[in-house]
């Protein structure tokens, strides 16, 4: 089914993690950037356009200015995503541009999906950045955020923005093969599940494991991002962004997931 979306889709709307393009150092992972890029680059050339929304300002602003890692004041925060968010974009725009591709940048707030005149302006500017083959880059805008105007984490991010696009298609990556019933990094007997096509079904029969690492969310905001989705008719795939050629392999149908549609 996962290939089966793929295909069947034209306008798909790609979401990295932080701990999906961080290394184990916790920095950028450059290589990882390279590779991705071509695989889009390789969907579009056969038809397909893409919307990326990208996670990793702050780990970026730590690579760059690592003296601040054991700050945890607020303004230090904004500030490290500040920095971080040009050198995130750099790393994009340098794997892009070694496919001929350019990208452009949107940083959001939950006030932009609340406000119709500002809703309209970046529906408009997203459709004029893909119709001209240039890659958008979503990412929250963390250093101007509090939590009046935050929308929390880039799983959701991800969901608002397939719908302001009118996708066909979200696919989320993430640092887990799917949805499994309960916690794959606690229970090694952790069953994947395939396909979701009933979502109350299947909160009521997993077990809801936490967050890690350098993410803000967890299988929480994937559910919470596919019930978004879900409910204006896109469906949803949630995948390891971190195996091998992932994007490709999943359009070839050679790598698990789980795909959340409803027919």
């Amino acid at each position: 089914m996962i290939s089966q979306l793929i295909e069947e889709s034209r306008k798909i709307v790609l979401k990295i993690g932080s701990n999906t393009l961080s290394d184990r150092d916790g920095k950028i992972n450059r290589t990882f950037l390279a590779d991705l890029a071509e695989q889009a680059t390789a969907l579009i050339h056969g038809g397909k356009q893409i919307v990326l929304v990208s996670s990793g300002a702050r780990i970026a602003g730590l690579s760059t200015i690592g003296k601040w890692e054991r700050k945890r004041d607020l303004h230090y925060k904004q500030a490290l995503c500040a920095v971080g968010q040009v050198e995130l974009m750099e790393a994009w725009r340098r794997a892009f541009e070694a496919q001929g591709l350019h990208i452009g940048q949107l940083l959001l707030t939950r006030d932009d999906f609340s406000d119709d005149l500002r809703t309209l302006n970046m529906r408009n500017t997203l459709f004029t950045l893909v119709d001209e083959g240039v890659v958008p880059i979503i990412n929250e805008n963390d250093s101007v955020c509090v939590d009046e105007i935050k929308i929390g984490d880039n799983d959701n991010l991800a969901a608002l923005t397939a719908v302001l696009w009118s996708a066909d298609l979200l696919i989320l990556f993430s640092d887990i093969d799917g949805v499994y019933d309960k916690n794959p990094k606690e229970h090694p007997d952790a069953q994947l599940v395939p396909e979701v096509r009933d979502l109350a079904a299947l909160r009521s029969s997993i077990s809801i494991g936490g967050t890690n690492g350098f993410g803000t969310g967890g299988i929480t905001t994937k559910l919470e991002a596919a019930q978004y989705v879900l409910s204006y008719g896109i469906p949803m795939i949630l995948a390891h962004g971190g195996r091998p050629r992932a994007l490709e392999a999943l359009a070839q149908g050679k790598q698990a997931g789980t795909a959340f549609y409803a027919r």
